[in-house]
């Protein structure tokens, strides 16, 4: 995992919408959460993309972005979208080079670890949290970027 003060590893990467989107693109908005997660479609995860669409417009206006990344297909990701109705970037990163340089690949490349970062515009990591079977740490985390960012 990446630890604070760490560089963002650059990455473009295809999302649901049928896009390309890179690090770039996110963080053209200002500071970015960016979260990886197991797979579409399961409890915990659907509880975290709900999650973070619940407090959407707060991260918005608190002038940051949100995107989440796991090793589903893009087809996959529209549905999951559709379903949760995300409003953020879900992206696709089916060899899981993305999520193994940030550090969220599961033990002995099993799997992805639940890790959010938040990232500021020089690609620098400012925090990250990493709890891999439930949310309450991730929604904690969320809350203070808002806040912090907010101040």
């Amino acid at each position: 995992m990446l630890k604070p003060g760490d560089s963002a590893p650059d990455f473009s990467l295809p999302d649901h919408r049928g896009g390309e989107t890179s690090l770039n693109d996110l963080l053209q908005a200002g500071p970015l959460v960016l979260y990886f997660y197991p797979a579409d479609f399961t409890p915990v995860c659907t509880q975290e993309a709900c999650m973070f669409r619940d407090v959407h417009d707060e991260i918005v206006q608190a002038g940051l972005a949100i995107a989440g990344v796991s090793p589903q297909s893009v087809e996959s990701h529209a549905r999951f979208a559709e379903k949760i109705r995300a409003p953020f970037p879900l992206l696709a990163d089916a060899e899981k080079a993305v999520i193994k340089r940030y550090g969220a690949n599961g033990p002995f490349g099993f799997g992805v670890r639940r890790v959010t970062y938040l990232i500021r515009p020089d690609k620098e990591i400012a925090d990250a949290v990493r709890a891999d079977l439930g949310v309450a740490r991730h929604r904690a985390f969320i809350r203070a970027a808002i806040d912090a960012a907010s101040v």
